[in-house]
């Protein structure tokens, strides 16, 4: 028995989501779409509210977080695209 490891071919987003931190007061988020499948896109919106409900960006647990969302759209092949109201640095 072999072990083929097969080549999948890129796919197109199935959707869009833009996450916008909209203050200190909460709710400090905002879950916007442009395209994509409105169920999917609603079920996305509540893991994303779940994971940062209360927790601004400069919060520790934030970075974690933000790292479990990019990759749950990662598996979902959804663009995510982060909009915190300052330039992000580059990371290495």
């Amino acid at each position: 028995m072999t072990d083929a490891v097969t080549e999948v071919e890129p796919q197109p987003p199935v959707g869009d989501v833009t996450v916008v931190y909209l203050g200190p007061v909460a709710p400090h988020w905002e879950v916007r779409s442009t395209f994509g499948d409105r169920q999917l896109i609603e079920s996305f919106r509540d893991r994303i509210s779940a994971r940062l409900m209360l927790l601004p960006p400069h919060d520790p647990q934030f970075r974690r977080n933000r790292e479990r969302i990019n990759r749950d759209a990662e598996r979902e092949n959804v663009l995510v695209f982060w909009d915190l109201g300052y330039e992000e640095e580059e990371e290495a």
